[in-house]
């Protein structure tokens, strides 16, 4: 989502001034339960979690990006945003890893699509095309 700006809306009653970024997986993904998105906003890496995060911002234009560490690439799911935090406002963003480690994360107002999701399917369809004909082979015979 680069590019857009991302406006606020008012705080919700003792609500945090702000980003609300939720980040999430493709439940198949299952790799992704052992590692934690890394979250920097501004350059600076803040703490951050799958689920629900708040993040506390002075108002002004702030760069957020997000990615998932992994072993090659070392960085996976990498999206940016830029958001604009009124005095008094929160900016809730979806973050979604991607469903193909290869592919971009998406990141904006939810909900968000995960990405590379017809690669995957085309990964885990592939080997039954070739496993039916060789079962089917093994019952000729």
């Amino acid at each position: 989502m680069s590019g857009a700006v991302v406006h606020g809306a008012p705080a919700a009653h003792g609500g945090v001034e702000g980003l609300e970024l939720t980040t999430k997986f493709f439940p198949l993904g299952f790799f992704f339960y052992f590692l934690k998105p890394v979250v920097e906003v501004d350059g600076q890496r803040v703490s951050a979690a799958w689920g629900a995060n708040r993040i506390p911002l002075a108002p002004g234009q702030h760069h957020v990006h997000v990615h998932v560490p992994y072993l090659v690439p070392s960085k996976v799911g990498r999206a940016d945003a830029t958001v604009s935090i009124a005095p008094g406002s929160t900016v809730a963003l979806e973050y979604c890893a991607p469903a193909w480690a290869f592919s971009d994360g998406a990141m904006g107002p939810a909900p968000q699509q995960y990405t590379g999701m017809g690669l995957m399917l085309v990964m885990l369809l592939v080997p039954f095309l070739f496993l039916i004909p060789l079962f089917a082979l093994t019952l000729a015979m």
